[in-house]
Order: C-alpha cells, then sequence, then structure tokens
C-alpha cells in the first residue's frame, strides 16, 4: 500500500472512530457511493467500481471491528455510571489560605 493510501486510510478511520463525526461520515460514504460523481467514473467497466468497492469495504470492516469490539467489552452497570459522575472529595476539596481581617 503506498503513503498516500495508508494516509488516508489512517485518517478514514480516525475520523469514523470518532463518535461525534462518526455518522455523518458514514452518511458521506453512503452518498459518494450512490452518487454518480466519483473519483473514477462508474462508466469505465472495472476501474469505475474500483474506487466505490474499496471505500465500501473499508466502511463495513471498520463498523465490523466497532460492533464487535463494543460486543466484547464488559458492560457498565448503572451503579458504576453514577459512581463515576459522583466526584470524590479529593476532586471537591479547595486550598485556601485564611488572611485575618482586623
Amino acid at each position: 500500500m503506498n503513503t498516500v493510501t495508508r494516509t488516508l486510510t489512517t485518517w478514514y478511520r480516525n475520523v469514523l472512530r470518532n463518535p461525534k463525526y462518526r455518522w455523518w461520515v458514514i452518511l458521506g460514504t453512503l452518498v459518494y457511493l450512490f452518487s454518480p460523481l466519483d473519483i473514477s467514473p462508474d462508466v469505465i467497466p472495472i476501474i469505475g467500481q474500483i474506487d466505490d468497492v474499496a471505500i465500501a469495504f473499508l466502511l463495513v470492516s471498520e463498523v465490523v471491528q466497532m460492533v464487535t469490539e463494543r460486543l466484547q467489552s464488559p458492560p457498565v452497570s448503572d451503579a458504576e455510571t453514577e459512581a463515576a459522575s459522583v466526584p470524590n472529595d479529593a476532586d471537591t476539596t479547595v486550598d485556601v489560605d485564611a488572611v485575618s481581617i482586623d
């Protein structure tokens, strides 16, 4: 794999794994796949479908990998979620120097 392809693939995977942009990337990929405007036009046999197949394969493989990782991670209980949101005493301690106001 050449450097440009590797860089674009890494960038696509990183953006897809960002929860803030994930659905936008999936939507953009689907629009690209069904759009007549491509890097290589679909009217050229075989060559026109290569970019579509590559992008579809990349999207599907990343989504499957994210779902697999999600299913393999241990479930978080409601008690653990609440405990994580409640600050400890160390987080709420304020150190103040006392000054007399005579």
